[in-house]
């Protein structure tokens, strides 16, 4: 095996993985995952798919993430990897479909409209 890549998208983030054999490691945008993502649930979710397959200490993982936030950031990772793992080993794809990990979230922001405040929200309304 050479080196998968793969994308994932979640929002505006745009997150590409890399896959290869190794002993673990997860790296995003040069930086360790733990570094970069500073919250546990966001760690949780770099390293779930890794962890549905059971193949966490297996594969060394490079990631460039780009745009959005850092949920959507961390959601677009699990993605990508998620895809890459599939394209490595189609048995994984079983493990993953449980936990949804192969489904990209087509939820986005709705647009604002013209003569509103926002998407939805109306202006103040003023009776005098």
């Amino acid at each position: 095996m050479e080196q998968i890549a793969t994308s994932g998208r979640r929002k505006t983030s745009v997150a590409r993985a890399f896959l290869s054999k190794g002993k673990g490691d997860i790296t995003i945008n040069g930086r360790d995952y733990k570094e970069y993502f500073a919250t546990s649930t966001l760690q949780f979710y770099a390293e779930q798919s890794l962890l549905a397959a059971n193949v966490r200490n297996e594969y060394n993982v490079k990631v460039n993430v780009q745009g959005g936030g850092t949920t959507g950031q961390a959601q677009a990772t699990r993605l990508a990897i998620a895809k890459a793992l599939v394209e490595e080993n189609p048995e994984f794809r079983a493990m993953m479909k449980p936990d949804s990990l192969l489904t990209r979230d087509s939820r986005m922001v709705e647009r604002k409209k013209f003569g509103r405040a926002g998407a939805r929200r109306r202006f103040q309304f003023s009776k005098r």
